[in-house]
């Protein structure tokens, strides 16, 4: 599955209680297709982690990042225009993108929530938005009771955002739809991907 980058790659955390234990749900989403590339739970952001992470961006994406150096590789580096990554300040998201996209993308580090009012050019307001959808369902919850649990209804959440639920922004298209990923069709989209996953790992 290789979903189409069309915008920014936003990437941000949630902070998510598990029993008393504060653990952070890492996702990368990209800001046109709101398609959530990546996720990952994890109780420390070390290096290893966020890597681990940002390597599912690498696994499906690689080649379009690559392919959008190439054709900008003959211009002055201050020129290229490549698939851009944004992030806030927490510095393992610059070591980690260094260590995997090195020269090929770009990075926009040290953006905070609001950015555009104090001037810069962006903000990381497409991935805040998807954390706080999970922070409405999460209301809800108060918190989850084990990492196992976390993991798998995190990662239902985003699948469900990807492939099941209309965005308005999108005009009533998924976010799947848009990144080209077409995997499903018919109205019922959750009983069509329960059923292409079934087939899927027969």
């Amino acid at each position: 599955m290789k979903p189409r980058i069309k915008g920014r790659i936003h990437i941000d955390e949630k902070y998510v209680k598990v029993g008393k234990v504060e653990y952070y749900d890492l996702n990368a989403i990209d800001s046109k297709t709101k398609f959530v590339l990546a996720h990952l739970l994890v109780e420390h952001r070390t290096k290893e982690k966020v890597v681990e992470f940002l390597s599912q961006v690498k696994g499906s994406c690689y080649d379009q990042i690559l392919a959008k150096y190439h054709s900008e590789r003959h211009k002055p580096v201050k020129k290229r225009e490549l698939v851009r990554f944004v992030c806030d300040g927490f510095e393992n998201y610059r070591n980690a993108f260094n260590k995997l996209f090195y020269r090929v993308a770009k990075l926009t580090f040290g953006v905070p929530i609001k950015a555009k009012v104090k001037g810069t050019k962006y903000n990381n307001n497409p991935i805040e938005r998807y954390n706080e959808e999970i922070e409405q369902r999460y209301k809800i919850m108060r918190n989850f009771k084990n990492s196992v649990y976390a993991g798998s209804f995190l990662e239902m959440r985003r699948i469900v955002h990807n492939f099941v639920n209309p965005h308005m922004q999108l005009k009533g298209n998924t976010p799947a739809e848009r990144a080209n990923v077409k995997i499903i069709d018919g109205r019922n989209k959750l009983l069509s991907l329960i059923r292409y996953v079934h087939l899927t790992i027969k």
